[in-house]
């Protein structure tokens, strides 16, 4: 008879002596953890005070206002059929969405929603080229197994 060797690891699961059994709870603190330093990154930080710059700006609300009335314009428009007031409210639309997009404020805000997204998808990046890297590495072959009895 074989004695088990292991320990309890800190998340309070049996883990054996030569590597640690991590599980799906384990990986989901981990991924909480990741999230909780994420929030607290300079791209965070300056996406949320260029968020509040924006809110507090009474001329890019007003703008933001309108086009969402000239949306509903246009679904109510597109109901009746009305394709010549559609095309002239899509282009009253373009004109005010140019007019925000001229607005430094607003810029700086895309650039930080942008920081934002590269840093996840750096992250969302090395997690997935780390995991594919301990497959081919554990399975000890980057091909998949042939099939059985060919």
């Amino acid at each position: 008879m074989t004695e088990e060797r292991g320990h309890v690891n800190q998340y309070g699961t049996m883990s054996n002596d030569y590597r640690e059994l991590i599980g799906r709870d384990d990986i989901l603190a981990k991924a909480s953890e990741l999230a909780s330093l994420i929030s607290t990154s300079e791209e965070v930080r300056h996406f949320q005070q260029a968020e509040e710059k924006i809110q507090d700006h009474t001329r890019v609300q007003g703008l933001i206002s309108q086009i969402k009335k000239k949306q509903k314009e246009i679904v109510a428009f597109e109901s009746l059929g009305n394709k010549t007031m559609v095309e002239k409210i899509e282009a009253e639309i373009s004109e005010l969405q140019d007019e925000i997009d001229s607005i430094p404020l607003v810029a700086e805000f895309q650039q930080s929603q942008s920081e934002i997204n590269e840093l996840l998808q750096l992250v969302v990046s090395v997690i997935r080229d780390t995991v594919s890297e301990k497959i081919n590495v554990e399975a000890g072959t980057d091909t998949p197994p042939s099939k059985c009895g060919e």
